[in-house]
């Protein structure tokens, strides 16, 4: 390994993806075309708090010691960077979410749709978001389940435990919403909030209404040698699974809950167990049959490749708010406050620096010299990338 490995490997984990990226990447890169995006997020995440990033020089006040701290790359799929933004998020949601108890539901695709989601990635992931959004919507409101407007959080999330290729929607709902009159707050039964299998049935008749025009209209690219009608039989053909778990009691428990799912990336540095002869393992855990903490090993191109498939197009928007928690509905929201009648949780985060959060979630001063105990390290000198 060298000094340039040495000095961003996280000391909490022996092994991170960007040393992967540097180690094996010249050669993956060789053999692989990646679109500008997938290059872009290649390139930055190999150099994340790396002397190619640049940054300076610290020096303590008080005793001397110094310290270098190289910049971060402050790319969305780099799994070292996003700790910070999801905090501050966290704090921010707490704040606007009313005080009630929430569904987490998972709407997912079925295999058939994978090939002609990955070539038409961002007219498909949005109209994922919408077919799972107008689902909730029409199913709340039905007078046989809820009968009241609801909202939702969305996430999207493109990869399975294996890396594989899976294109799913994570929603926190509230498990309860406003009349359709506007009058009264309507709570849904402590551990049922909609019928799954009526929920998979619009979805799926949803996603494939939304699908059919585009297709038509040649602004979708079906896979070769498929043919419309031949992909709706085989969807038809499936039953789509919606997932949902029992409801989560208030904003500070579910929102920590959701936290876990928004600032993902494909795999954690936690998650990866050694990377010799050219193979890498990690751990695992198979949701068929239960298996936890079990081993995968790949070798160190298909890693990559795996992981590369969930680069998400530039700008694309993949946490989004509907209904009664969408922010033109803020009026709505308020209405809700009301009629719960609740306390809010304050936002404490809003406006800080990076250093600022972290002291007050870490309970440390990152710029406290550890060296005398006493001194604080100032920055010193700046230093170019190399």
């Amino acid at each position: 390994m060298t000094s340039a490995d040495r000095e961003v490997i996280n000391s909490r984990h022996s092994l991170d993806v960007a040393y992967v990226f540097r180690e094996y990447g010249r050669q993956f890169l060789d053999t692989h075309s990646l679109c500008v995006d997938q290059l872009k997020a290649f390139n930055a995440i190999s150099s994340c708090r790396t002397s190619a990033m640049g940054g300076h020089l610290q020096r303590c006040n008080y005793c001397d010691h110094q310290r270098i701290a190289y910049h971060s790359c402050r790319n969305r799929h780099c799994n070292k960077c996003p700790y910070t933004k999801q905090l501050v998020w966290i704090d921010k949601l707490k704040s606007n979410l009313p005080v009630c108890g929430y569904f987490h539901m998972v709407f997912t695709i079925p295999s058939q749709l994978h090939s002609l989601f990955y070539l038409n990635q961002r007219i498909a992931y949005n109209l994922l978001f919408k077919a799972s959004s107008q689902t909730l919507s029409k199913v709340a409101s039905n007078p046989k389940f809820l009968g009241a407007q609801t909202g939702a959080v969305s996430v999207l999330h493109t990869w399975g435990q294996a890396l594989t290729y899976h294109p799913h929607i994570h929603m926190l709902i509230p498990a309860s919403g406003r009349s359709m009159d506007g009058m009264d707050w309507v709570k849904a039964k402590r551990n049922f909030f909609l019928p799954v299998k009526v929920l998979g049935k619009v979805f799926r008749a949803l996603m494939c209404s939304l699908l059919e025009d585009p297709i038509n209209a040649g602004k979708i690219r079906l896979p070769d040698g498929l043919e419309l009608a031949t992909l709706k039989a085989q969807l038809y053909a499936k039953n789509w699974h919606v997932y949902s778990k029992k409801s989560l009691a208030g904003p500070q428990a579910v929102v920590q809950y959701l936290g876990k799912y928004t600032h993902r990336v494909a795999i954690s540095n936690s998650r990866l167990v050694s990377s010799k002869d050219g193979k890498i393992t990690f751990r695992w855990k198979d949701y068929r049959t239960g298996q936890a903490d079990g081993l995968l090993t790949l070798d160190a191109q298909e890693f990559i490749a795996r992981f590369m498939r969930h680069v998400l197009p530039g700008g694309f928007y993949k946490i989004r708010y509907y209904g009664l928690l969408a922010s033109s509905n803020g009026k709505q929201r308020l209405r809700c406050f009301a009629l719960i009648n609740k306390p809010l949780p304050l936002a404490l985060l809003q406006g800080l620096t990076a250093r600022q959060v972290f002291k007050i979630v870490m309970g440390k001063d990152s710029d406290a010299c550890p060296k005398c105990k006493k001194g604080r390290l100032m920055p010193h000198t700046i230093l170019d990338p190399v």
